[in-house]
């Protein structure tokens, strides 16, 4: 398909809490650590910022249309364009995707890459860390190359598999191309569940019953973010399955192997909710909808896809990674 129209859709400035400006000279008697910090969050600030004018004089040099917009300024499903391209990190990416069907490709390109001499030399003070990037495909260093290659024809996007949810039959406008979160919308209060996984066939596992933080589910393209941090494992990019785990489970005893575990793509995780309140909150905390006592949640893989122009080395990947 002829790439024609084009979308960039832009990480604002405001997420980074820099004082602008006279930011430095505020501070009276300041210590070299709270200096080092203000320098780093001004630089992040400028390198987003640089990868943003980098991206849109490559395109002034491309036979495509275009326009930009700050994703915050999002507010209806994106239409008419041929590609959606990201400046920001995955954080942008997973924004963009509750507004795209499965007709829209995406090209994620990271402005401002985790550099690894600044973590190392800034380790004793704090955390260097940058943005991570794991879905974007493309850098300011190689976006030209990957964008050709894509106007071209000559390199297609991947499939990733997106979660639908239902609550109480009705089917949510937005669809998890990361993961979710069921739990109590106040962290020290206890989440009360029941979940069992249904097959096709109208088969189901044995009922869990829970108390616990909550409840993680994760798509695959998921599976090394918030889910790999709890002691879940990374799977392999392009599967269609869903991997769930039971946060801080109490007293989970004799059933804790039902705890964490796989939903096939041919499957369903059927959920019911025990408590006054509670809250699922999709791909982070900028999309989430209240549930309340007795509500039910079915959990599924069969949303419509996403198309993403992957990293090489994951799109290549064709086997699952050990665990």
């Amino acid at each position: 398909m002829a790439m024609r129209k084009l979308l960039l859709l832009l990480k604002p400035f405001d997420i980074y809490p820099v004082w602008q400006t006279e930011g430095l000279s505020r501070l009276t008697n300041p210590q070299v650590v709270e200096l080092q910090v203000l320098r780093y969050l001004e630089n992040r600030l400028k390198v987003h910022k640089d990868a943003i004018n980098f991206c849109q004089d490559v395109l002034r040099n491309k036979p495509v249309e275009w326009k930009p917009i700050f994703r915050n300024e999002l507010s209806y499903p994106i239409r008419n364009v041929d590609l959606v391209i990201t400046v920001g990190g995955d954080g942008t990416l997973l924004q963009s995707s509750h507004f795209i069907d499965d007709s829209i490709p995406v090209l994620g390109v990271n402005s401002d890459p985790t550099q690894v001499e600044e973590v190392e030399e800034c380790s004793n003070e704090f955390d260097a860390t940058r943005s991570t990037g794991y879905l974007c495909a493309a850098t300011t260093n190689n976006f030209e190359q990957v964008l050709d290659s894509i106007i071209d024809g000559r390199r297609a996007p991947s499939q990733l598999s997106r979660m639908l949810i239902s609550v109480n039959s009705q089917q949510l406008s937005s669809y998890a191309l990361n993961d979710i979160l069921i739990a109590h919308p106040c962290p020290a209060s206890v989440s009360r569940f029941s979940f069992k996984v249904k097959g096709n066939d109208q088969s189901f596992s044995p009922m869990v019953h829970c108390r616990s933080s909550g409840l993680r589910v994760s798509t695959a393209a998921g599976s090394t973010a918030a889910m790999l941090s709890a002691g879940g494992f990374p799977m392999r990019i392009l599967s269609n399955d869903l991997q769930y785990r039971v946060r801080e489970p109490i007293s989970a005893g004799e059933i804790s192997s039902s705890m964490h575990g796989l939903v096939k793509s041919d499957q369903s995780m059927d959920l019911k909710w025990f408590c006054k309140e509670g809250m699922i909150y999709i791909d982070g905390s900028h999309v989430s909808y209240s549930i309340t006592n007795g509500d039910t949640i079915e959990l599924s893989s069969k949303a419509p896809s996403l198309k993403v122009f992957l990293p090489h080395h994951l799109s290549l990947q064709t086997t699952e990674p050990e665990h």
